[in-house]
């Protein structure tokens, strides 16, 4: 097997009392979709926001690329080719679609958000954004302001964000909360068709979904990963089906 672009060694997280991962370990290997599963409280988003560096770990290691990033602040993450997106959308509703993404891919040059105006008439910003527009088929809502786009564009458009940052492993989080089934669908095909050219590390409560996409998922249960398999070999797992698919939160 390849080196893992994404290698979790240890990690532990607390708040107060309570230990939201305890001595995790995962990787993701290049060009994987890798899913994690796992009730409501298990620490899920919490490790995607120790990975992506919204959140500092209490101990362990995060390699990425081989290299330790593990004290590395967010925005350094992102620079290196680590992007996310949120379980709640996180756009900005009054600009349109080309100008969210255009200011994701200058963010990417390490500019921040600041010079917004700049970024959506910069070609060399609007023209990349475009093309991750183009990604995920949102490029005929291009000029729609974000906050008239349906629920189900808008995290389409989020998506499209992550892509404009150029990473090679993307963090997803409840990539498909709150949509309806043709919605739902829609999403898994568009990240059905990103399998391969992105290692994906996707957290998702359509099993549906996970079990069409994933190429290993890992089950989460209180801070700790119980299982990490083929999907066929989860599914059938007695225990996880106990901790987790059998009552579902």
């Amino acid at each position: 097997m390849a080196q893992p672009i994404l290698a979790v060694t240890g990690l532990f997280k607390r708040f107060a009392g309570i230990v939201a991962t305890n001595n995790l370990s995962l990787d993701v290997q290049p060009g994987e979709t890798h899913a994690l599963i796992g009730p409501n409280g298990a620490g899920k988003t919490t490790l995607i926001a120790q990975l992506q560096g919204e959140l500092a770990s209490d101990n362990g290691t995060i390699r990425f690329n081989g290299a330790d990033i593990t004290h590395e602040p967010a925005h350094r993450r992102a620079t290196l080719g680590i992007a996310r997106s949120f379980q709640i959308t996180s756009i900005f509703p009054g600009f349109t679609a080309l100008a969210n993404v255009a200011l994701a891919a200058q963010a990417r040059q390490g500019h921040g958000f600041r010079f917004w105006k700049a970024a959506a008439s910069d070609p060399a910003l609007t023209g990349p954004a475009m093309d991750a527009l183009g990604t995920i088929g949102l490029d005929s809502r291009a000029h729609i302001v974000a906050e008239d786009l349906s629920h189900g564009e808008r995290r389409q458009l989020e998506l499209a964000m992550a892509l404009a940052m150029k990473p090679s492993l993307l963090l997803l989080d409840e990539p498909m909360a709150g949509m309806g089934r043709q919605d739902g669908q829609r999403m898994t095909k568009i990240l059905s068709g990103l399998k391969s050219t992105y290692a994906i590390l996707i957290v998702e409560h359509d099993m549906d979904a996970v079990f069409a996409l994933a190429d290993r998922v890992s089950v989460l249960v209180a801070g700790a990963i119980i299982a990490t398999g083929e999907p066929g070999v989860i599914r059938a797992d007695p225990a996880v089906k106990a901790a987790y698919l059998g009552h579902k939160g």
